[in-house]
């Protein structure tokens, strides 16, 4: 019979697993989907309903787990509110990108900006907080920066689409990191800061009769709302997964997003993907084998 500490500990680990599962196979597959299925509407207006409807799911989550008083505390604390406004403007771009990419078939980038992201959080932690590298991780980053480079002279430009995304959302993190504040109170206040800006372009768009939403197409207008649901259930999800197990096994979980979308675009909806891209993509994956044996190694007992 094992002890009762082992069976709770592995009890833990499974339903940290589950979240993190749920929250990949959003990224992966449900969110590129849901935002293809709004490709009619010009993406800023889809951000925009985003931004709203994130907003109010965040809200509802925040009373419902009573983190009310976390939020207030926050928003009254001016360095922590200052770093969430430029988190919340790095996330705003990140989001637009995305979208963008999604509805413009370029799948394929946006798996290879969240390839090359956990490598970028690597240099930016050398940069921005003095961490120190082992041979391994050096060799993966310059790896992945070779890989890169393959796809920039084959195409005759660099991947500006993957990069941004991995720059965005890489220096996300890193604000993130620094700011002292829980996951869904960051998230929310992220969103209500960036609200006000899309409830005005909002607006706008009704003014001169540009809007999408609410012109009596139902189907349509379900999916804007239901955007806020699909943006803020994996982060919450992430969140908790994150609190759940070891670091190094977030991190060969998270793989699985940008291999969805890779899958997607090429598999579902055709997208270019030939030899080239086969090598430059084959260098990133094994950067991210060295980079993930590396960091398996390194990491301390639990």
């Amino acid at each position: 019979m094992e002890p009762e500490h082992k069976t709770s500990e592995a009890h833990r680990t499974r339903i940290g697993v589950l979240y993190a599962l749920a929250a990949f196979f959003m990224w992966g597959l449900v969110v590129p989907l849901h935002f293809k299925l709004l490709s009619s509407i010009p993406p800023l207006q889809i951000l925009a309903h985003r931004i709203v409807w994130a907003s109010l799911f965040a809200l509802g989550l925040i009373f419902a787990f009573r983190q009310w008083r976390q939020l207030v505390e926050a928003v009254f604390s001016g360095r922590r509110l200052l770093l969430l406004a430029l988190s919340a403007g790095l996330i705003a771009i990140n989001w637009l990108i995305y979208i963008w990419a999604v509805n413009s078939g370029h799948l394929v980038q946006t798996s290879l900006g969240y390839f090359i992201n956990p490598l970028l959080n690597v240099v930016l932690g050398v940069l921005f907080l003095h961490e120190r590298l082992h041979p391994a991780q050096v060799a993966a980053c310059l790896l992945a920066g070779v890989g890169v480079l393959v796809l920039g002279i084959s195409s005759g430009e660099m991947p500006w689409v993957a990069l941004a995304l991995a720059c965005s959302f890489g220096f996300y993190g890193l604000v993130r990191k620094v700011v002292q504040v829980a996951p869904l109170v960051g998230f929310c206040i992220e969103s209500l800061l960036l609200t006000p800006l899309a409830l005005g372009y909002l607006a706008m768009t009704f003014a001169d009769g540009s809007a999408a939403a609410f012109q009596g197409q139902i189907g349509l207008d379900v999916l804007l709302v239901l955007t806020g649901f699909t943006t803020a259930a994996p982060l919450i999800w992430f969140a908790a997964g994150a609190q759940r197990l070891k670091l190094s096994t977030i991190g060969l979980l998270q793989y699985l997003a940008p291999s969805g979308q890779l899958a997607l675009g090429v598999l579902a909806y055709g997208e270019a993907f030939g030899w080239v891209d086969a090598i430059a993509f084959g260098l990133i994956w094994m950067a991210l084998a060295i980079y993930t044996v590396s960091a398996l190694r390194s990491a301390p007992a639990q």
